[in-house]
């Protein structure tokens, strides 16, 4: 498949206007947010200046009504509060694991729902976005990927998740107080929920922007990873558009595995999505890339499997995550043993690479890796028709 076959997905991103109602702030670029001012009968020689205020009262104060807007005549207030409004993604559920992490079900227009996962760790704590309903990859190890594709996020509804995490952690400065007066218990994020990122890719780089804008939530590039499962043609631009760190789902060392484990490997297979990953504009040994590798029992961790990794990333500034595969209903593999993860993870650490083993985090509330799907399209599948669509007969678990 040649690179310039086309990649966007065809599904419906809700726009960003409300049925029948007013526009919604949220989730509008910079100069989104200056047009939608101007449409609305702010004098051109004011929209710079009134656009920066409304952004620093959005995404630095986290203020959700017009009111509160104290250094915005009331006139313009009202005038906003007729042509606006400040819409987040609506949280359904909240679960908190036994290990502190916390999973938020999520409505978004439309009556979908999607998932979002919190992470708290010592001295910071990652966000898991989603950025889309469903999944069109179907990578069989991955809970998501038994749910149907839906439609695309909206920048406003990626960036919106980011938000209500910060609500619920209480993370917004109190009144008279400045951003670095609250510590800082969302400090990374992580684009590795629900959906491929690189098939949504205008919305995913315009909620990154807008959680990098230093007059904003004012998140560092280098603590917002993007995963994808390998959109070779998108990732040289997602250096260039974006500039965050990146993360390949990686998981197997030949194609024969891979396109079982990984079905858009069949498309771009390993030797192409290597050779983009070598041209990675970002890639330093300051900003290496994470190759994430699931361990399968009996599928894709043996001591050869390790040796031919090591073999395939040379060259690659890059660290290797392992992940204890994550069980849920159904699934047709089973968790690598401990002593053969450690094995496996021995022979990548003596060969030059970090290697660490994740943590496996909310498992007792379905919310760790590969583990989210959303309730409402949670259809479920029986182990054979999982095992089918994998192309690995009886399966392994």
């Amino acid at each position: 498949m040649t690179a310039s076959a086309p990649i966007t997905q065809d599904v419906l991103t809700f726009p960003r206007k409300l049925p029948d109602g007013p526009a919604n702030l949220i989730g509008l670029t910079r100069e989104q947010l200056r047009e939608a001012l101007l449409a609305a009968g702010t004098p051109e020689k004011q929209v710079k200046m009134r656009a920066n205020q409304l952004w620093q009262w959005l995404y630095q104060k986290g203020v959700r009504d017009f009111e509160e807007m104290t250094n915005l005549s009331k006139d313009y207030r009202a005038t906003l509060a007729e042509n606006f409004v400040i819409a987040l993604p609506e949280v359904v559920t909240r679960e908190l694991s036994e290990d502190g992490t916390r999973k938020y079900l999520v409505r978004i227009a439309g009556g979908h729902e999607v998932e979002v996962v919190y992470i708290p760790e010592e001295g910071r704590g990652t966000l898991c976005v989603s950025s889309q309903v469903g999944c069109t990859l179907t990578c069989s190890f991955c809970h998501t990927g038994t749910q149907k594709l839906v439609r695309n996020l909206t920048a406003g509804e990626i960036i919106g998740q980011v938000m209500l995490a910060r609500d619920d952690l209480g993370e917004w400065p109190e009144p008279g107080q400045g951003p670095e007066d609250k510590p800082r218990l969302l400090s990374n994020i992580v684009l590795m929920g629900m959906g491929e990122p690189l098939y949504n890719f205008e919305n995913v780089r315009d909620a990154m922007k807008i959680a990098m804008d230093p007059e904003g939530i004012c998140l560092s590039r280098r603590r917002i990873t993007l995963s994808t499962s390998g959109v070779v043609p998108e990732i040289a631009r997602t250096a260039q558009e974006i500039g965050c760190l990146l993360a390949v789902s990686f998981h197997a060392t030949t194609d024969d595995v891979r396109d079982k484990l990984v079905p858009i490997n069949k498309r771009w297979n390993i030797e192409e999505l290597l050779e983009a990953l070598k041209e990675y504009p970002k890639v330093s040994n300051s900003e290496r890339i994470t190759f994430e590798y699931v361990m399968l029992k009996g599928v894709n961790d043996s001591d050869e499997d390790a040796r031919r990794l090591v073999s395939l990333i040379k060259g690659i500034p890059a660290k290797i995550n392992l992940i204890p595969f994550n069980e849920w209903p159904g699934a047709p593999y089973t968790r690598s043993d401990w002593k053969r993860i450690k094995a496996f993870a021995d022979i990548v650490h003596d060969a030059g690479y970090a290697s660490p083993i994740r943590k496996p985090r909310g498992e007792d509330i379905m919310a760790a890796c590969g583990q989210l799907k959303s309730a409402t399209e949670r259809a479920r599948k029986s182990r054979k028709q999982i095992e089918a669509e994998a192309g690995i007969g009886n399966g392994s678990a």
